[in-house]
């Protein structure tokens, strides 16, 4: 025991000046594990910093499958092979813990919170609940209510150094512009705990609207109450707001492109470059910000290093940081669009039900009239045949997804934010140690967005989709063939439209007005 003291102590001196050396020999808690973030954040840990002591993993059995099932499941993912290779038995640190951030006090046992509060020193906050449903109740237990139970807990450890809160970059999505300080509070989160405690669903839900107030949704709301919890138990914690913007893949570490799931701007790319996504409500002149996942894990290593050079009593602020890519590349929503179609020609996707072609309109009632037009009608037809032939028809299952999340995120698409985040630059690049700047900095000059684009959709073919890419040929023969299929669609449309009309008389009508216009005796008269 002498013996790991001594260790510890000597991680301590080297950690200031080495993030590595500081996260050596420590023992670290982490919420939401099996997320996004909580993956990227665990790989990462193991393989940059090799010397950790242990990690443990709060999680919940899931899917009939026990804690211990889903960490071998989740390691078996791709973005563990290159630690697979250099390092397997960094496995052995990670240990699941039997917990649910919903429940209160995490749902820890009494043994296992003992463990954690007696070797952990530092925490992760990742776990939240960020499906835009409209469930006060469960944003406020998953999101506010976790927080302040992860508060409760790192109070009760014997060597806090820091802990991190993941929050969200939308968090202050009632302000135009967000700097990287906290914010007042919109109400009181105890409150807020205590009401959804104690109300039933029905009454929650019927005031819900008028209690989240400016803020466009239940997630967000919960996530700025989140916030102010961080901050009012930062007198005697160090404490990191972290706040990211939509989380996209990997540039380049462990690898390129990798990705678990279809939210931000890669689901309008998957479901534009399969033919499915044909009209979408958005205002086409707002920027879309991102950040690549792996930078994000970068900088939420480096603000707890951070973080942990300097004790409460010296420094107790609450450190915060935008993660955000606002303030280095803006690409409106258009320019996404337009880019992810011309990837798309280049690496197209297998099995395209139509020629890729996206419109995109901020018009309430176009976008329903389109969506009923190009979306509903051609799922209706198309589902027909198929359950015809004794398939198991889906397409209008997905188009009703589709139509929900894009209302949904209404807000979203409309709307635009300057985030602000010198801070988060410095962390990456002016405060990582120069040894270390390849393994945890990150320079945005050179960071390419149409490479990380093209890298994206490949990664989504691979990762989501599980296409073959020794198949583009024949992807991109099938491609050319809907191409084709589209142009032959629109003529025989068009044709079809201006007989109709002259049928109806319409278009002699039209032809003489113009007539009528060009030689003025239409204002004669």
């Amino acid at each position: 025991m002498s013996a790991l003291k001594d260790n510890e102590g000597k991680s301590k001196d080297l950690g200031k000046h080495s993030i590595a050396a500081f996260y050596a020999g420590r023992s670290i808690f982490v919420t939401g594990a099996t997320g996004f973030l909580g993956k990227v954040l665990i790989e990462k840990l193991l393989r940059s910093c090799p010397e950790v002591r242990e990690i443990f993993l709060l999680m919940r059995p899931k899917n009939g499958l026990s804690i211990d099932q889903r960490l071998m499941e989740m390691l078996r993912l791709p973005l563990f092979d290159k630690l697979r290779e250099e390092n397997p038995s960094s496995f052995e640190k990670l240990i699941p813990v039997l917990g649910d951030v919903a429940t209160e006090g995490l749902g820890l046992p009494t043994i296992e919170r003992k463990v954690i509060t007696d070797r952990v020193s530092i925490i992760f906050h990742v776990a939240a609940n960020v499906r835009f449903h409209e469930n006060l109740k469960k944003d406020i237990f998953s999101n506010t209510r976790s927080t302040r139970d992860v508060c409760i807990l790192a109070g009760s450890t014997k060597n806090l150094v820091a802990l991190v809160h993941v929050s969200s970059a939308f968090a202050q999505a009632d302000k135009p512009v967000v700097d990287e300080i906290v914010y007042p509070p919109l109400t009181n989160w105890r409150d807020a705990i205590r009401m959804v405690e104690t109300l039933d669903e029905q009454t929650i839900r019927v005031f819900s609207p008028k209690y989240v107030g400016s803020m466009p949704n239940t997630y967000t709301f919960s996530k700025r109450l989140a916030e102010q919890v961080i901050s009012d138990y930062s007198k005697d914690l160090p404490c990191v707001i972290f706040r990211p913007s939509i989380v996209v893949s990997t540039v380049h570490d462990p690898m390129r492109g990798w990705l678990d799931n279809f939210n931000g701007p890669v689901g309008m790319l998957i479901g534009g470059g399969k033919g499915i996504l044909r009209v979408t409500r958005v205002d086409p002149k707002v920027a879309s910000d991102f950040l690549p996942v792996d930078v994000a894990i970068k900088a939420m290593l480096t603000c707890a290093w951070k973080r942990g050079s300097q004790t409460v009593t010296r420094d107790p602020s609450v450190h915060v940081y935008n993660c955000t890519s606002h303030e280095v590349r803006r690409i409106v929503i258009r320019e996404l669009v337009t880019m992810g179609l011309r990837t798309n020609e280049k690496i197209p996707l297998e099995g395209i039900i139509w020629y890729p072609r996206t419109f995109l309109t901020s018009n309430r009632f176009l976008h329903y009239v389109l969506t009923l037009l190009i979306h509903v009608l051609p799922a209706l037809i198309i589902d027909g045949a198929i359950k015809l032939s004794g398939g198991r028809p889906m397409l209008l299952k997905i188009q009703r997804k589709i139509y929900s999340s894009v209302i949904q995120l209404s807000h979203f698409l409309h709307n635009e934010w300057t985030f602000h985040n010198s801070k988060m630059l410095d962390i990456l690049t002016t405060d990582v140690p120069p040894a270390e700047r390849e393994i945890f900095g990150y320079d945005f000059r050179y960071f390419n967005v149409n490479d990380f684009f093209e890298n994206c959709l490949i990664g989504a073919k691979r990762y989501l989709l599980h296409e073959d890419m020794t198949r583009i040929r024949e992807a991109k023969q099938h491609y050319e063939r809907m191409k084709w299929i589209d142009r032959i669609f629109n003529v025989v449309l068009v044709v079809s439209i201006t007989w109709i009309l002259m049928k109806l008389g319409v278009t002699s009508y039209l032809l003489e007005s113009l007539g009528r216009i060009a030689d003025g005796s239409f204002l004669e008269e």
